[in-house]
């Protein structure tokens, strides 16, 4: 085919006795609305009109077609540029406009809309209706709306992609391959491949891998089954309230959210709030709009190191934070939990910090792995673990910003870091102790990894091995007794389980009847209207067994994860979007990486 308006690919028509005309026949409305008849069901009176409609829109000089391709001579096809694959098709009163790339074997079904900067791959299906929009306009307050400039950064759908009728897809998405698009979804986020996406806005449903079993398949967790459908219902019905009771209406700075009644205001817990109206209700939290959520949280980032201080109780004012260190890099715990808590709200309410991270801004690759070297692998693995996740995570909220440069080269040494420090036989990082055994080193996996392969959709080294380690640490009477379980010990064996288990089916059995035990016991500790405790304190630590936001995010997304290695995680009705989300969210995963 022609890609650079030289000779038309398709063949002139042949000789007739009549020249055709360009009055449609009698049945052309049908092909112009069912255009996939139009290959075997077209007469060869109208396959020559339509090479000859075809004609007319190659010499345009901006179009280029393929072999055994339809376009409606109802559609409104005026590109810059359109090229369209073999095989696919242009329905009736379609509407192409802008930079158009359209693979083989795809369809702009009739009354669709493809306008700006937009590249189909291979066997894209495109129902009624629908709105894909490269392209969006500014919204500054000093500028008639009618004169705002136009802005594109353009849409790429990847290959085998079903899009269904009445979706719209905005300007900057990225829909992967193998994606299925539910009817009236509106796309504002990139998709990654194999993702069932519907609603407004569009949410991640499941992986097309995973098969939704029958219920044949489900009879032997049936018990676990209804009682998954009943907490559906309760948590959804619960979730205003739960949230109301952490709302400190009084407290210093104007109201504020605290983990549980009686509790400090923390930012933590502003971030729980709009996590879990985010999972249970679609929506934010009622106690402010998106915009007033979006400000306060934004307000909040300190603009020379870009991280987020815990907040004065005295004034309700950032706290000051201490001063870095030579690479840059700021030591303070809640700030660096923040990176994450804060970037994820902020994302969910469709924003973004204010400002870039500093301490993945300044850090070279040599400091970094000076610094990756001097982390306490041997007797606080979970401190290393929580400080790359910390890092990679700034790393991440700073690669997605249009103002910010690529980092030097860090990145990629941190992950050729780990790649070659990980201990083969376990496939963790870290040392096992007499005193606690694997807890340090799994807790740290999940941090670490977290931030890191699973964050920027890379696959883990030695999964076997990771499965065999979590498994045995699992079976640890002193962290998985119902005396001592909390949310943190179950999530830091349940995600490193779900995420090998993407790459490998080693140990498959144990690991859904792990699962299947673990949710037996989880779902009875709701409170109802006050939502999950975090559970007994580990080490001292953690907000221990009375609900709150905390224990109620983190639960949420613990069972999310244990009902999807049971093969029931469909029944939930959601699917987490925020901190601990199964999807990648980097921006290699996307595949819009600057360079």
């Amino acid at each position: 085919m022609s890609q650079d308006g030289g000779t038309p690919p398709v063949p002139a028509p042949e000789p007739t006795a009549q020249e055709p005309s360009d009055t449609p026949t009698q049945d052309d409305g049908l092909f112009e609305h069912c255009p996939w008849l139009f290959s075997e069901g077209a007469s060869d009176a109208q396959r020559a009109e339509q090479r000859l409609w075809q004609q007319k829109l190659l010499a345009t000089g901006t179009v280029t077609v393929g072999e055994r391709c339809y376009v409606a001579k109802s559609a409104a096809v005026y590109p810059d540029r359109l090229h369209l694959g073999d095989d696919s098709y242009i329905g009736a009163h379609a509407y192409v406009t802008g930079d158009i790339t359209v693979g083989a074997d795809c369809s702009l079904n009739p009354f669709t809309t493809v306008r700006g900067t937009v590249k189909l791959g291979d066997g894209v299906r495109i129902g009624a209706h629908t709105s894909v929009l490269g392209f969006n306009h500014t919204a500054e307050p000093d500028i008639p709306v009618h004169q705002q400039p136009v802005t594109s950064r353009g849409i790429s759908i990847g290959d085998d992609v079903w899009i269904g009728s009445h979706v719209v897809v905005l300007d900057g998405v990225t829909i992967g391959d193998h994606c299925v698009i539910g009817a009236g979804a509106v796309v504002t986020k990139s998709v990654p491949a194999w993702t069932v996406a519907a609603g407004n806005p569009a949410r991640p449903i499941r992986d097309r891998r995973t098969t939704i079993r029958p219920a044949a398949a489900i009879a032997p967790h049936g018990r676990l089954a209804e009682q998954l459908a009943e907490f559906r219902r309760t948590a959804t019905d619960h979730a205003a309230d739960l949230i109301a009771r952490c709302w400190a209406p009084d407290a210093p700075g104007g109201g504020r959210y605290v983990d549980r009644p009686g509790a400090a205001p923390t930012v933590r817990a502003h971030c729980d709030a709009v996590e879990i109206a985010d999972l249970l209700l679609g929506n934010v939290p009622e106690q402010g709009t998106a915009a007033s959520h979006i400000e306060r949280l934004r307000a909040a980032q300190d603009p020379h190191t870009g991280l987020v201080p815990e907040t004065d109780l005295a004034t309700g004012l950032p706290r000051p934070l201490p001063p870095p260190a030579a690479d840059g890099f700021v030591d303070d715990g809640a700030a660096q939990y923040h990176v994450l808590s804060v970037g994820y709200a902020l994302d969910l309410l469709g924003s973004s910090f204010a400002h870039p991270i500093g301490m993945a801004r300044t850090m070279t690759a040599g400091r970094l792995v000076r610094r990756l070297d001097a982390l306490p692998w041997h007797d606080r693995a979970w401190h290393a673990g929580s400080w790359i996740d910390s890092w990679a995570t700034a790393a991440h909220w700073n690669l997605r910003r249009d103002d910010e440069p690529p980092a030097s080269g860090a990145l990629e040494a941190l992950f050729g870091w780990l790649l070659t420090r990980v201990d083969p036989s376990t496939g963790l990082w870290g040392a096992a102790s007499p005193a606690t055994g694997r807890l340090q080193q799994v807790n740290g996996y999940y941090r670490l990894t977290r931030g890191t392969f699973a964050q920027f959709g890379l696959p883990v080294p030695h999964p076997e091995r990771v499965i065999d380690a979590v498994l045995d640490h699992s079976r640890d009477p002193r962290h998985f007794t119902p005396s001592r379980e909390n949310a943190c010990n179950v999530l830091d064996v349940a995600h490193p389980l779900w995420l090998c288990a993407r790459q490998t089916s080693h140990r498959n059995a144990e690991i859904r009847h792990w699962a299947a035990g673990q949710l037996a016991e989880a779902l009875p500790r709701w409170h109802p209207g006050q939502g999950f405790g975090f559970g007994p304190p580990a080490d001292g630590g953690g907000p221990g067994r009375e609900p709150g936001l905390q224990g109620t995010e983190m639960w949420l997304a613990i069972v999310w994860t244990l009902a999807d290695l049971t093969g029931l995680s469909d029944l939930l009705g959601y699917r987490p979007r925020g901190v601990h989300r199964p999807e990648p969210a980097g921006a290699l995963a996307a595949g819009d990486r600057r360079t």
